[in-house]
Formats: C-alpha cells, sequence, structure tokens
C-alpha cells in the first residue's frame, strides 16, 4: 500500500514558507504523494493556485486532488488548468472529484443547487476527457483547448462518492475510488471497497479499480484536543451539537505504533492508497507520522 500526505488546507495561517516547509518534508519523507482538497468558503488557499505551487516546490511525490468539488467548475476552463499542472509536474497529477457536502459552495460560485448530481459529474468528466484528447468541445473555437495533459488520455480520475448508487455511476467514468474514513477506523474502508469492487465487477471492468482511502490524524499525547479542535473549525456548516459530536468521533488519536497498526489494517483490507490529513499546521507533522509510514 502506498501512503500520501495531505496538506491540511483548512488549517489558518498559510504563508509562502508553510507551503514550502510542508512540500519540502512530504517530498523528502517516505510519502508517495501530496493530496490536498477543495473548500470555496473557508480560509484555505484555492486549489488549482497551490498545485500549481506545489508542482512547481516537488519533483518526485505525485500530486493529488481530494476532492475537487467538479460541479462548481466549467468542465473546460477546469481541464485546461489541470492539463497545465500535468504537464508543469511532468505527469504527477491525480484528480479525485466529488459532488461536495456544502451547499455554500455552490451559493458562493453562483452554481444552481440543482446541479449537486452525480450525472452532473459524469457529463463533466466525460467533457474533460474529449478536451485531454485534443477535441474541440465547443462551437466556435479555433483550436482545441490546449495544453494537452502528458499523460495519455489525461489524469486518472478518481470519484469521491459513497454508497451504492453513487458507486455505480462511479464506475462509468472513474479509475477507482477516492474514499473517506470519517471515523479513522478500517471497517468504513472494507465496506465501500467490497461495495465498490462487486459493483466495478458487474459492470465489467476490465482492470481492478484503484482504491484509495483517508483519514484524519494526530500524534503523541495532545492528540485528542488537537483533533477535536481542527475538527470543530472544519464542520463549521453543521449546528454545534452535530458538529462536537463529529469532533468527538471523527479520525485516529494515538501513538506512532498505533498509527503504524492502522496503516496495516488498511492495507490488508486492500487499500491502494492511504492518505493521511493532518489536524496541524506545523510541518513537523510530516516527520511525526514518517515512522508510522516506514515501518511499513
Amino acid at each position: 500500500m502506498k501512503v500520501g500526505m495531505t496538506l491540511p488546507v483548512t488549517e489558518p495561517g498559510w504563508t509562502r514558507n508553510t507551503l514550502e516547509a510542508w512540500c519540502r518534508n512530504i517530498e523528502s519523507g517516505p510519502y508517495h504523494s501530496l493530496a490536498l482538497g477543495e473548500r470555496l468558503c473557508f480560509p484555505s488557499p484555492e486549489i488549482i493556485a497551490t498545485l500549481s505551487a506545489c508542482a512547481a516546490l516537488t519533483r518526485r511525490v505525485k500530486l493529488h486532488t481530494t476532492v475537487i468539488v467538479l460541479p462548481i467548475h466549467d468542465p473546460v476552463v477546469l481541464a485546461k488548468q489541470l492539463a497545465t499542472i500535468d504537464v508543469f509536474s511532468e505527469g504527477r497529477l491525480i484528480v479525485g472529484v466529488g459532488s461536495g457536502g456544502r451547499e455554500e459552495d455552490y451559493r458562493a460560485s453562483n452554481t444552481p443547487l440543482n446541479r449537486k448530481r452525480l450525472a452532473v459529474m459524469e457529463e463533466q468528466v466525460a467533457t474533460m476527457r474529449r478536451v485531454w484528447s485534443g477535441e474541440k468541445v465547443r462551437a466556435g473555437t479555433l483550436r482545441p483547448v490546449e495544453p494537452l495533459p502528458l499523460q495519455d488520455g489525461g489524469p486518472p480520475i478518481l470519484a469521491g462518492v459513497f454508497g451504492p448508487k453513487g458507486m455505480a455511476s462511479a464506475a462509468h467514468w472513474s479509475g477507482g475510488l477516492a474514499g473517506m474514513s470519517m471515523s479513522g477506523q478500517v471497517s468504513e474502508a472494507v465496506d465501500a471497497f467490497a461495495t465498490f469492487r462487486q459493483i466495478w465487477a458487474e459492470q465489467g471492468g476490465s482492470t481492478a479499480p484503484y482504491l484509495t482511502s483517508s483519514f484524519w490524524f494526530a500524534l503523541g499525547a495532545n492528540a485528542n484536543a488537537q483533533v477535536e479542535t481542527h475538527l470543530l473549525r472544519y464542520f463549521n456548516w453543521l449546528d454545534d451539537n452535530a458538529r462536537k459530536a463529529m469532533a468527538e468521533s471523527c479520525g485516529f488519536r494515538g501513538s506512532v505504533q498505533a498509527l503504524t497498526d492502522r496503516l496495516k489494517q488498511f492495507r490488508d483490507a486492500g487499500c491502494d492508497e492511504l492518505l493521511l490529513i493532518p489536524t496541524s499546521i506545523d510541518p513537523d507533522e510530516v516527520n511525526r507520522a514518517a515512522e508510522a509510514v516506514a515501518a511499513l
């Protein structure tokens, strides 16, 4: 199993120096990838601009999006942005997409809420792949939208979906699952992987799907407080009781050895790649988790 590290972009206080430190530590550590997700209505750096910087600041690790809120983007413009990042990163981009869990992102981007649907994502992915193939997808253009991505056919696309209905749709248009274990327990991933594999096989997938999962983590004596502080801020769209319940129940909190054991459980469950989500902006979090990752 490969292990990646997510940038804690929902933590406050980002600067150029912070980004450089995180990229440097992930690049030099035992990590396969660097990941980041998208929130519009939050004091987090914008995803495409940040990905571009990460492409320039790294040379080895894969670059994951986990996930882009696809329906709030124009697929042609997004295809050009992602192709540019694929070129600048020399083919290291992996694109996770989803419909997002927050209606405010739709309102802020002036996107109708009725576009928060699986059918919309399927259509947008098809459009992006047509752009990446060099096809002129809209009338009145003299040339295709370029540059073309470095990876043949475009970057791999993973689906940030939940439940059988979402997975049935994703089996048509994705290369696998951009999963999430809210609790940090492997049981969530086991159930999701089994459902996705079954649906994938029923729909005639010729190759095995790429299965990823992720969870929040903190290490050491202050782990509980660190995770809860982070998640109370992150779940700001929930009411107070729900936000407190999520902060208390989500994520991994424990020792380096316990994290090693948890990673092995995900590996044994057939996870192809696990993305750790830190709950502190301190770049040393990358180094603290490296011992657990290296022990796999």
